[in-house]
C-alpha cells in the first residue's frame, strides 16, 4: 500500500493508491447523485462540504459533473465500506449502502480539508464546510476501505455529573460521524427526565424524552445507532440516598467499602420482586424514544451483592447465581421490549462456570482501562461459550484532569486487536466521569479518534500521525498546534516514575484528602518542578494555532483552565512534600473553581456543577 505522505486521515484507509495527476475542484462543478432514490445519498453529498449543485437529473453535461456518488448493492462492497477515486477530470464514490458512500464522502472531505488552498481557508469558519466555492487541487488517488468492525462505538458518562447541552451532543456527533463511529451511548443512572421520578433528577438538568427523540433523529442522519443506555443493578447511589426508594437496596444502611470507609447504598436487592418491577417502569419510560434494537443495561460492580438482603440465598446458591437469576430476569424485560441486551461482563466473569448458561442473544461488554488489561485472557471465556461480545477500553481521560495519552493508546489498540483476533463484535470505547467530571470534552478527543481508527482499521499505525489528524479533524487546525498541544498535555501524566492506576498524580494532589500523606511517597520535588517545565512548553507551543472549528473559542478557554489546573496540581504536589505553601493559594483555588464554573457552562447543563466543584479536595481550609 503507497501512503501518502501529505495526507493525514483518520482512520487511515485500508488501501491507498497514489496516481499521477491532480483534480482542480472549481466552482462551477455538480454532484450527481447515482441512486434509487437518490435522496438516499444527499448526506453524503453534503458531507463533503465543496458546496456544488447536487442533481440526479440525466441531463447535466458530463464535463459539468465534478463528483459522482453511486450506490450499486451489486458491488462487492462491505456493507460499510467504499471506493473513492479520484482522477483528473472526476472524482468518484461507490458504495453498497448508504453508510459506505457517507463513509467515502467523510475521506473526501478530510482530503479536502488538507488540500483547500490557504488564502481561502480563513474564509472557512466551520470545519463542516470544506471551501465552498473555492478552487483546489486535489492528489489523484484510488482508495479502497472498509471497517474491521461491525460494531464501532463511543459512551460518554452523564452520570457523574456532566449533561451536556444539545449543542455539544450534536457537535460531538458530528465528529464521531466524520470518524466512521456507528453506535453512540449516554451512560445513565439518574440524568434521564422519568416522569415517575422527578425527585431523582431534579437537580441533574436530564435528558428529557424530547432531548433524545432529537438526537435520535440527528444521528439517524449521520449513520449513528443511538443506543439507549441505563445502568440496572449496580449504581445505584443516586436514587436509593433518597427514602422512598431505599427499601430496594440490598444495604439500606450502605456498606464497608473495599478500599475503605463507608459508603450508603448503591445495589438493588436482587431477591425483592420489587425491583424488577421497578425496572419495568423505568425502560417502559425510557426505550420507546430510541429507534436502536439494543439496550446496556449495565449491571456492573454489584458492591454489596451477597451481604446484604439476598445474604441467606448467596450462602446457599452462590453469589453468581443470585446475580446470574436477576440478569435474566432484566434480559426478560429487555427481550419483551423488543431490544437485545448488552450488559458489562465484570461480574460474570468472576463465576465463570455460569457464563455457558446466558442465553446466545445478549452482548457481554468486556471493560477494561489499562494499558496491560488482560482482554484476551477474559473475552476467551465468552468467545469459548458462544456468548456474543464487544471490546470497551476507554479515553483514560477521567481522574486525570488532561488525559493519560499514552495509557488511551495502548488501552485501546489492544483491545481491538484482541477483539479482531477472537470474533468481538465491535469496540465501545468509554468516557467516563469519575469525581465530578473535571475534564473538558477536547481530552477526550483523542481517545475517541484513537477509538475510531482502532475499530476501523485495527492495523494502522496510529503514532505516526495521530495529532496531525486531531489538529485537522478535530480542531480544524492547519497550523497542527492544537492536537499537538493536547496529544502532549495528555502526557504530562509520565513525568512521574510512580505508577498509577485509573487516574494520574495530578489529578491526585487536587482531588484527594491532602492529610494522605502516601500520595506522595516515591514522588520528588524534582519531578513537579519537571511538570511545570514541560506545560510551560506544552502552552508556549499552542500559541498561534489557528483553530477552526466551531467550538474554537470554547476550547481556548478550555485549555487555559487546564493549564492552569495542572499548575496548581504541581504546586500543591511541593506542598505536600513539605514545600511553601503557595502564594495567593486560597485565592487560586477560588479562582480554579469559578473558572470550572464558567467553562462547564459553555458545553454543559448547569445540574451536577455543584456536586463536581465540591470533589476538589484543596482550599476551603481543606488543607
Amino acid at each position: 500500500m503507497a501512503r501518502c505522505n501529505n495526507l493525514h486521515l483518520a482512520p487511515f484507509p485500508k488501501k491507498l493508491t497514489l496516481r499521477d495527476g491532480t483534480f482542480v475542484a472549481n466552482k462551477d462543478r455538480y454532484i450527481k447523485l447515482v441512486a434509487d432514490p437518490p435522496h438516499l445519498l444527499r448526506p453524503s453529498a453534503e458531507k463533503t462540504g465543496l458546496g456544488w449543485q447536487v442533481t440526479a437529473s440525466p441531463c447535466v453535461p458530463k464535463d459539468k459533473i465534478g463528483l459522482t456518488i453511486r450506490l450499486d448493492e451489486n458491488a462487492e462492497i462491505p456493507a460499510e465500506g467504499y471506493k473513492l477515486s479520484i482522477k483528473p477530470e472526476l472524482i468518484e464514490i461507490v458504495a453498497s449502502t448508504p453508510a459506505g458512500a457517507f463513509y467515502g464522502a467523510c475521506t473526501l472531505a478530510q482530503i479536502l480539508r488538507q488540500t483547500t488552498d490557504v488564502s481561502m481557508r480563513a474564509k472557512v469558519r466551520d470545519r463542516r464546510q470544506t471551501s465552498e466555492g473555492c478552487t483546489c487541487e486535489l492528489p489523484c488517488l484510488s482508495i479502497t476501505d472498509w471497517p474491521d468492525f461491525p460494531e464501532r462505538g463511543v459512551m460518554l458518562d452523564i452520570s457523574r455529573d456532566k449533561v451536556p447541552t444539545m449543542e455539544t451532543l450534536y457537535h460531538l456527533v458530528d465528529l464521531l460521524a466524520e470518524w466512521k463511529i456507528n453506535q453512540f451511548q449516554l451512560y445513565t443512572e439518574h440524568t434521564f427526565a422519568y416522569l415517575a421520578h422527578p425527585k431523582v433528577w431534579a437537580k441533574a438538568s436530564p435528558m428529557t424524552s424530547e432531548d433524545i427523540m432529537a438526537l435520535d433523529e440527528y444521528c439517524q442522519s449521520r449513520y449513528i445507532e443511538l443506543v439507549p443506555n441505563q445502568n440496572s443493578f449496580g449504581h445505584f447511589e443516586r436514587w436509593l440516598k433518597f427514602e422512598e426508594y431505599r427499601d430496594m437496596a440490598e444495604c439500606p444502611d450502605g456498606f464497608e467499602w473495599p478500599w475503605g470507609g463507608h459508603m450508603g447504598p448503591t445495589t438493588l436487592n436482587p431477591t425483592d420482586k420489587k425491583s424488577i418491577r421497578f425496572l419495568a417502569g423505568l425502560y417502559d419510560e425510557l426505550l420507546p424514544h430510541f429507534t436502536s434494537s439494543l439496550f446496556n443495561v449495565g449491571c456492573d460492580e454489584t458492591w454489596e451483592l451477597g451481604r446484604g438482603k439476598s445474604a441467606k440465598i448467596a450462602q446457599r446458591k452462590g453469589v453468581g447465581r443470585v446475580y446470574l437469576d436477576f440478569l435474566m430476569e432484566i434480559y426478560r424485560l429487555v427481550t419483551e421490549r423488543g431490544r437485545t441486551m448488552q450488559f458489562w461482563g465484570d461480574i460474570i466473569l468472576h463465576h465463570p462456570e455460569l457464563i455457558p448458561e446466558l442465553p446466545k442473544d445478549v452482548i457481554a461488554l468486556e471493560w477494561g482501562y489499562e494499558y496491560d488489561h488482560p482482554f484476551a485472557e477474559r473475552v476467551l471465556k465468552f468467545e469459548e461459550s458462544g456468548v456474543p461480545f464487544c471490546v470497551a477500553p476507554g479515553t483514560s481521560s477521567w481522574n486525570s484532569l488532561a488525559g493519560r495519552t499514552e495509557n488511551a493508546i495502548k488501552n485501546i489498540t489492544s483491545a481491538a486487536k484482541t477483539g479482531i483476533e477472537h470474533g468481538a463484535l465491535g469496540l465501545l470505547n468509554t468516557d467516563w466521569g469519575d469525581n465530578g467530571h473535571w475534564q473538558p470534552l477536547p481530552v477526550s478527543y483523542l481517545g475517541y479518534m484513537v477509538g475510531a481508527i482502532a475499530s476501523w482499521n485495527a492495523q494502522a499505525d496510529i503514532r505516526k500521525d495521530l495529532s496531525e489528524c486531531l489538529s485537522l479533524h478535530a480542531f480544524g487546525d492547519c497550523s497542527l498546534k492544537a492536537g499537538r498541544a493536547f496529544y502532549e498535555i495528555g502526557n504530562i501524566y509520565r513525568v512521574f516514575n510512580r505508577e498509577t492506576r485509573n487516574c494520574s498524580i495530578p489529578w491526585q494532589m487536587l482531588f484527594r484528602p491532602m492529610e494522605d500523606r502516601s500520595l506522595v511517597e516515591g514522588l520528588s520535588m524534582a519531578e513537579f518542578e519537571e511538570m511545570e517545565s514541560r506545560l510551560k512548553d506544552i502552552a508556549y507551543g499552542f500559541i498561534g494555532e489557528d483553530m477552526r472549528c466551531p467550538d474554537a473559542a470554547i476550547i481556548r478557554e478550555e485549555f487555559d483552565q487546564l493549564v492552569r489546573l495542572l499548575q496548581l496540581a504541581a504546586d500543591v504536589g511541593k506542598y505536600r512534600l513539605g514545600g511553601h505553601k503557595p502564594k495567593r493559594f486560597d485565592d487560586r483555588v477560588a479562582e480554579v473553581k469559578m473558572e470550572h464554573e464558567v467553562v462547564w457552562l459553555l458545553r454543559n447543563r448547569p445540574g451536577g456543577l455543584a456536586d463536581s466543584e465540591s470533589k476538589m479536595c484543596v482550599g476551603d481550609d481543606r488543607d
